[in-house]
């Protein structure tokens, strides 16, 4: 449950040509990370205290419904899907795998900054393509100034990171079986590349860590984030998450036997597998000031570990009840305070069913669920940040999305299960991230009128 677990990749050494960190030693934060996660866990049957809450000060997503907030609120709002016919990856039997994707426009005509060359890869566009949506990148700016430099954490979340970068590599391969010399660029190919990549971009010098839980990955951030501001470790932290399309993930999913022909069902009695898609998202969190009343916030958060199946969730959703159960009691908020959830809802038959049962347990029929995966497809390590982004937009404009492309619901799903989309307001919205190996996450916001 804790950071022992959650986290994949710590670097706290500064830039080569970054001045050395007088005292914040890595093995110093490694262990007070740690430690903050052994007292989460080392008392499972405690009750949680109530946490104080973080202003969400900033925030932003861009998946293939566009680049920033407005382009995803009215993406939502009009029912306008993001996902298409596949047209990318390694060919299959001389067409692309057949499947839909929720594909980022653009992407291949925004190459990185001159400065920033040496990051190229897909996954580091993308990265840099949403830093620069919504004022997140002057926002990390202002918070650089006004904390300094080491005390603004950078804690971002991927699944694949730039993998796609690796896979290029290796197919271009000379005949003596090194990568092309453009190619030949090691920070590119490491599972921390994306972290490595924002504190070049951002010039923060807090704590840089990348998380990689699979789908939780960047829901997973916010959590950790938290852990390391109220330690005392930093004042602010940069948080987010990045994943886009590879070969790997295609075909890795299609082996599984969980991608579907069709554009994604959740939560459908017809559905029979996901849309994979790519996105990325930063949002900015800090510690709550006095003049913070009507801010965003993060309230609460949950993390469990299944360690049921590799793939699988556990049959009775015990790791999802945890995680909601959580982020509900460091809130100090009911179940029925919650006004609407973002479900992880993939669209596979396992997934949706347990999560469906799971909901059902906690939680009374007003709820609001669904699953924005119709919208997006399922972007991995980028769906915690980009469907808390969702979230967060229904706390501020009163705009609770449906579950779009599903029309019959399964015999699993109780009432909170929405298709339909409705304007409400409400005072919370939680969202939740579940990844392979059980590796789960809930997230709760709030806004304070």
């Amino acid at each position: 449950m804790g950071d022992a677990a959650a986290h994949s990749n710590v670097n706290s050494k500064p830039a080569d040509d970054a001045p050395q960190q007088g005292g914040r030693d890595a093995v110093a934060i490694l262990r007070a990370i740690r430690s903050l996660g052994n007292s989460v866990s080392a008392t499972p049957n405690a009750p949680l205290a109530v946490m104080a809450p973080f202003a969400v000060t900033h925030y932003t997503a861009t998946s293939a419904l566009g680049r920033g907030r407005a382009a995803h609120l009215d993406a939502l709002r009009s029912g306008q899907s993001g996902l298409r016919a596949n047209d990318f990856g390694p060919l299959h039997e001389g067409a692309p795998l057949p499947t839909w994707i929720g594909r980022v426009a653009g992407l291949e005509d925004a190459p990185l900054p001159e400065a920033l060359a040496e990051w190229e890869c897909r996954n580091n566009r993308l990265a840099w393509l949403a830093l620069n949506q919504d004022g997140v990148l002057d926002a990390a700016q202002a918070a650089r100034e006004r904390h300094g430099a080491t005390r603004v954490a950078i804690v971002v979340g991927t699944s694949t990171a730039s993998i796609g970068e690796t896979e290029d590599a290796y197919a271009t391969r000379d005949a003596d079986g090194q990568f092309p010399p453009h190619m030949r660029r090691p920070k590119v190919h490491t599972p921390h590349s994306l972290g490595n990549f924002v504190q070049a971009a951002t010039d923060l010098r807090g704590p840089c860590i990348t998380v990689a839980t699979a789908c939780s990955s960047s829901a997973k951030v916010f959590a950790q984030a938290a852990r390391l501001i109220e330690a005392g470790l930093v004042d602010a932290a940069l948080v987010g998450g990045v994943d886009t399309l590879c070969g790997s993930v295609l075909y890795g999913f299609n082996a599984l036997g969980l991608v579907s022909k069709q554009p994604c069902m959740p939560f459908d009695a017809r559905r029979d597998g996901l849309s994979l898609g790519e996105a990325g998202g930063f949002a900015l969190l800090e510690r709550m000031n006095a003049g913070d009343a009507t801010s965003l916030q993060l309230c609460g958060y949950g993390e469990s570990s299944d360690a049921h199946h590799m793939s699988a969730p556990h049959p009775d959703g015990l790791g999802a009840q945890l995680t909601m159960r959580d982020a509900l009691a460091r809130a100090g908020v009911s179940a029925a305070d919650v006004g609407y959830l973002n479900l992880h809802g993939t669209s596979t038959p396992a997934n949706d069913s347990v999560e469906a049962k799971a909901v059902q347990a906690l939680f009374p029929d007003s709820l609001h669920a669904s699953s924005t995966k119709g919208w997006t497809g399922h972007t991995l390590g980028a769906a915690g940040i980009v469907e808390s982004t969702i979230a967060l937009l229904a706390l501020e404009h009163g705009f609770l999305p449906g579950t779009l492309g599903s029309s019959q619901p399964d015999a699993d799903c109780g009432p909170q299960i929405r298709f339909d989309s409705q304007d409400k307001t409400i005072a919370y919205a939680m969202n939740n991230s579940f990844g392979f190996g059980g590796n789960n996450c809930s997230l709760l916001f709030g806004v304070a009128r």
